[in-house]
């Protein structure tokens, strides 16, 4: 024990000791626990590893539900599969159209993070939903924030809409969508501008206006959804996040595409906290005194995690193909500055050849002949099974970001 808790630093010694002291799994309940047992005595590994990944991915189900609104053909639905790192064509996209597409509320939940979850909203002011139900009709108690979207100048609707939102007092959002083409059309009437300078025209113009409604000092985001990785796209997500508690700021920028190295870096820092309750979950289980049992939750626990720090970094196979497609580039060539054993299945074996194994096993090895004294077993089980997840989980981390680094840097050309 000595010796585990020498390799930590003070902080996580202090952490390690309050995790291996635990004598019972807090992350499982009593039937689940009993189940996990009676599981592996029959079945092994195979058998308990569907729960424990299970559990894994679990770990946080904080629900986050941002409303996208606006008058009707603002690109509500344009910015929502931006949002999800979606193109129109893609499975699961919001459905974009000239008209007026949306006829009722629709939720679109994050592809690898289905407990967020965006609201593109029926346009303002269409028959259907004229101004006066329209707050009513779409429930606007239930969303964390609202994002109100127009293309042109905020109209009196949008104002209205604003201030109800603020009255229930919940935060908003004004977004000046397709300044993409604003810029298309300016070039083909003056044939050479400064975009500077015409893009600060039209912020101010909706600044003013806004000011002129009785909102004080707003802050206009100008976006396009077809170029999300030029114009306020990455500021309008900083501000977001900022405005959000802890626990949602952490799901929201997990569930940001990957623009910039910047976001990729934020996500390190939100996903190497998530190692300690993976250490604890494994540490708890490893308390448990029966032959070979911890380290069949181990290898459950390091592959349920790694694989959930691959779908949040958008290294998984769909999140790379989305990716290939937002930056008009081939796939392979994206998957390319990847390692290979991080991109197919994360199975025993490959946890095994991975560079970490010869310490899991030594350690492993160890917790297996231990089990059999039931007092030290437990106390080496709880320890040993926390230190080396936080230690292997660590490496696996560090890697993927730094392969997730690589893929937005050759995906946007960024040197």
């Amino acid at each position: 024990m000595v010796l585990l808790v020498s390799l930590l630093s003070g902080e996580e010694e202090s952490q390690f000791e309050q995790v291996a002291e635990t004598e019972t799994p807090s992350f499982f309940t009593q039937e689940e626990l009993s189940k996990l047992k009676s599981d592996f005595e029959t079945g092994g590994v195979e058998k308990v590893q569907p729960l424990i990944e299970k559990k894994v991915t679990a770990v946080d189900k904080t629900e986050l539900n941002i409303a996208v609104t606006g008058e009707s053909g603002a690109g509500k639905s344009t910015f929502i599969n931006a949002m999800r790192g979606l193109q129109s064509d893609d499975p699961g996209a919001a459905e974009v159209g000239t008209t007026e597409t949306t006829k009722e509320p629709t939720g679109y939940s994050h592809p690898t993070l289905p407990n967020v979850r965006y609201w593109d909203l029926p346009g303002m002011g269409t028959t259907r939903f004229p101004a006066a139900k329209y707050l009513t009709e779409m429930k606007f108690k239930r969303f964390d924030f609202f994002i109100i979207i127009s293309t042109a100048r905020f109209k009196e609707s949008n104002v209205k809409l604003a201030k109800e939102i603020k009255r229930l007092g919940k935060q908003f959002y004004f977004v000046r969508s397709k300044i993409d083409a604003d810029l298309y059309s300016l070039r083909k009437e003056k044939k050479v501008i400064n975009e500077e300078e015409e893009l600060e025209k039209i912020r101010s113009d909706c600044v003013m206006r806004l000011e002129d409604s009785g909102f004080p000092n707003p802050t206009v985001f100008l976006i396009s959804s077809l170029e999300p990785d030029h114009f306020d796209f990455i500021r309008l997500n900083e501000g977001l996040e900022g405005d959000l508690n802890n626990v949602k700021k952490r799901i929201f920028v997990l569930a940001l595409p990957n623009l910039s190295v910047e976001i990729v870096q934020r996500k390190y820092e939100i996903l190497k906290k998530h190692i300690w309750m993976f250490a604890a979950l494994s540490g708890g289980l490893g308390a448990v005194p029966v032959p070979g049992f911890s380290l069949a939750c181990d290898i459950g626990i390091l592959i349920g995690a790694i694989v959930h720090f691959r779908k949040c970094l958008g290294l998984d196979d769909a999140s790379l193909q989305r990716l290939a497609n937002r930056a008009g580039k081939p796939v392979e060539e994206l998957k390319a500055t990847v390692k290979a054993p991080l991109l197919g299945e994360i199975t025993p074996d490959v946890i095994v050849r991975l560079g970490w194994g010869v310490a899991v096993v030594t350690v492993s090895a160890l917790e297996f002949a231990l089990d059999f004294v039931p007092v030290i077993g437990s106390i080496f089980g709880a320890g040993s099974s926390f230190l080396m997840t936080y230690k292997i989980l660590s490496a696996a981390l560090k890697d993927l970001t730094e392969n997730a680094e690589r893929v937005v840097k050759v995906a946007f050309e960024i040197d």
